[in-house]
């Protein structure tokens, strides 16, 4: 007899601005990347906290546990939307918290529950415009110009130099090394500016520098890292988005 190969079934819900995944099936090493994926893609679109109902998952190794630890940590730094479980069976959560995920990601009895430990943070202001580019070298002087009109529009004029010159480098990668149509998001929050690029690769962003001419030579993503607070290459379910964190001390 051939066994199954196990499965689960992600369903997503929006209700009171947060976005509730319910989550069915088999948690395990085969299914765990499918849930991280579509925990991590909610959160890219940034409601004010995500919701996952693990009430109907069976989750035979306690280690995959670890797949909402996981997830938070690719979006802990940007867009930095919370991420909270709801598990009915006192027993389950006994199980999360032993194995230490309820220390980054808490777990509660109930949706109402998750709801309240919400709307108990302080929600500020973000602004966010995305856009769809040209798979061409057009799509650059496109992005800045559109980057400069934002973020004037915002009272960010300060950081137009840097956020043009990280949507540069991050467009020209996406021409240079996938065959994707560049998709640029630019938000403010806080006491940032982030500059993201989608594409269409899975293959994660890594600095590469000349390895004759050492650090004479400096990648596009050497320069990013010098510029700003922050940046990273955050997996998603069509490839990746590589985004940059602008703070306040990054004058240009």
């Amino acid at each position: 007899m051939v066994e199954s190969t196990p499965t689960i079934r992600v369903e997503a819900q929006r209700r009171a601005q947060a976005t509730f995944l319910v989550a069915d099936g088999v948690l395990d090493g085969s299914t765990y990347r499918t849930l991280r994926d579509a925990i991590i893609k909610a959160a890219l679109d940034e409601p004010c906290g995500v919701i996952i109902d693990v009430n109907s998952l069976c989750v035979p190794s306690d280690y995959a546990w670890s797949v909402f630890t996981s997830a938070r940590w690719h979006v802990s730094a940007w867009p930095d939307v919370p991420i909270l479980l709801v598990a009915a069976s006192r027993d389950c959560r006994r199980r999360i918290h032993k194995c230490g995920v309820a220390r980054y990601v808490p777990v509660h009895q109930s949706r109402e529950a998750a709801l309240d430990a919400l709307s108990d943070e302080s929600l500020q202001l973000r602004r966010r415009a995305r856009i769809e580019l040209p798979p061409t070298k057009a799509s650059i002087g496109l992005a800045r110009a559109l980057i400069a009109e934002w973020l004037t529009n915002w009272g960010k004029r300060h950081v137009i130099p840097i956020a043009g010159t990280v949507a540069t480098i991050f467009i020209e990668n996406v021409l240079e090394h996938t065959k994707s149509a560049p998709v640029m998001i630019v938000e403010t929050y806080r006491d940032a500016v982030t500059v993201a690029v989608e594409d269409q690769c899975p293959e994660p962003a890594v600095r590469r520098e000349d390895g004759v001419r050492g650090t004479d030579t400096l990648s596009g993503l050497a320069i990013v890292a010098a510029l700003c607070r922050s940046w990273g290459s955050t997996p998603t379910s069509s490839g990746k988005t590589v985004w940059a964190l602008i703070g306040r001390e990054n004058p240009l």
